[in-house]
């Protein structure tokens, strides 16, 4: 490693920062990591089928919301932009200030191996209860759940139903909706 990059040497930023950055970014442990390209037709189609697969599941949930990307301020150095995600109960403000029981981030190749590996790690250490890694391009999911504060993973889904559920809540998904016909 260069003497040049020492992390003692490299800008460490925080949530006042993030706040005047320009076009879509997130913040791990004072880190900027852009989110760019702009996700693909593929992704963003995933997306919004899964967000409507979601809300439809929650309906008649009076305490559960379904949100798209939205910050999720973890701390003053770190924000996160989930790209689906359930919060029980229902959120309000700017951004989320505590861990949704599920999210889900959708795999593209700019941001797969962040998605597989820090933010793997980051929703573990906060007490994310289920996380999903949504590959479009193969059409599975990878489903896993918190137990005992580790993530073990449940199931590699691509065409039957999942149930997540806590606390009193469920929430049933035909995977197979997810992928364009």
């Amino acid at each position: 490693m260069s003497a040049l990059l020492k992390p003692e040497y490299l800008p460490h930023y925080t949530y006042d920062d993030y706040t005047h950055w320009e076009g879509q970014w997130e913040l791990i442990e004072g880190v900027p990591y852009a989110m760019s390209p702009a996700p693909s037709i593929r992704h963003q189609s995933t997306s919004g089928r899964l967000h409507w697969l979601i809300a439809q599941a929650l309906k008649d949930c009076k305490e559960c919301q379904a949100l798209q990307a939205v910050d999720w301020k973890i701390s003053h150095d770190t924000v996160v932009q989930p790209d689906n995600l359930v919060t029980c109960p229902k959120a309000s403000g700017q951004y989320l200030t505590r861990a949704p029981q599920l999210i889900f981030e959708i795999l593209s190749p700019s941001t797969a191996h962040k998605d597989r590996t820090l933010k793997f790690d980051l929703y573990e250490r906060e007490g994310v209860l289920w996380y999903v890694l949504v590959d479009a391009q193969d059409q599975v999911v990878h489903i896993f759940q918190r137990i005992e504060g580790k993530y073990r993973k449940m199931a590699d889904i691509s065409d039957a139903s999942f149930t997540f559920d806590w606390q009193g809540c469920a929430i049933n998904l035909n995977i197979n909706e997810l992928w364009e016909d």
